[in-house]
């Protein structure tokens, strides 16, 4: 399968990836890792998980969008969340910011050419207000020269994935993503910001945020009217991505301590494809949770 993808920054905070879809089977799918909060430089990091699906996205051939918290970044000097049990041993020696660009560099360097997004999260923008200095520019400068479709999101920002084959465009899927915002809600697992982001985010196929650590999948039907006056139905996918951190298994610790719940983990896989004729949009896609 041989397949030709560009990206661009379209806008300060919309990102469009066009794919030519080469196969002979035009029903085969175009894979995307969507992943947030891996918190890999936490001690808690499940980072053997993260690994795995990084390299199955290389097996897949996926491209790779990331909605920040990459870095944990919690103990540096000025933060009053450090604590020095929870830094990794790669950490201990040398400017501690610094540090966290090196190994992240090293860590991500080999899954490079298949990133397509990379923005913060809340823990890069403390670090940017507390330190004068953004980590997420900082790693994507290193990473750009083995990133040809490598773009720096923001905070809050759309993702328009464009399918064509031999020439032809057959659609598109428009994504709008948020890192997040509140609290865990346990109860709820945030589902309740759903109904609010399907407000400020009518055009979106897919709404995707991280940041609470929860997971789910929700879809809301809708009824439309198109522009020659056909009332028609559709449906707008809202997703939770959970991470790659787990405070509670310890027993101990400010997670604990704060009564938080066991943390689901992984990321979501999306899978876009040309549909059949008869159906009337022809870009098709589905959602399942990488675990």
């Amino acid at each position: 399968m041989t397949r030709k993808a560009a990206s661009r920054l379209e806008a300060p905070n919309v990102i469009v990836l066009d794919v030519e879809q080469n196969a002979e089977n035009p029903s085969e799918p175009i894979y995307f890792l969507l992943r947030s909060d891996a918190h890999h430089d936490a001690v808690g990091a499940d980072r053997d998980r993260e690994e795995r699906h990084l390299k199955m996205a290389l097996a897949l051939n996926a491209y790779i969008l990331d909605i920040g918290d990459l870095f944990d970044c919690m103990q540096g000097r000025y933060d009053k969340r450090a604590d020095r049990s929870a830094l990794r041993e790669e950490y201990q020696h040398g400017p501690y910011l610094d540090r966290l660009i090196d190994v992240a560099y090293e860590r991500y360097k080999p899954y490079a050419e298949r990133w397509l997004l990379m923005s913060p999260g809340n823990h890069e923008t403390s670090v940017a207000k507390h330190n004068d200095t953004n980590l997420t520019e900082r790693l994507y400068a290193r990473l750009k020269p083995h990133a040809p479709l490598l773009q720096i999101g923001t905070y809050q920002g759309f993702v328009r994935i464009r399918v064509s084959r031999r020439g032809h465009r057959f659609g598109n899927i428009a994504i709008a993503y948020h890192h997040g915002f509140g609290g865990s809600a346990p109860v709820t697992r945030g589902v309740i910001q759903s109904n609010r982001m399907a407000i400020s985010y009518p055009d979106a196929d897919i709404v995707w945020s991280g940041h609470t650590h929860t997971e789910f999948y929700l879809s809301l039907a809708r009824i439309r009217l198109n522009s020659e006056d056909t009332v028609t139905r559709d449906e707008q996918t809202h997703i939770k991505s959970p991470g790659y951190k787990e405070d509670t298994l310890k027993g101990e610790g400010w997670a604990v301590e704060k009564g938080f719940m066991p943390q689901s983990l992984g990321a979501w896989w999306l899978k876009v494809w040309i549909g059949d004729k008869s159906e009337s949009k022809r870009i098709r896609y589905s959602l399942e949770p990488a675990k």
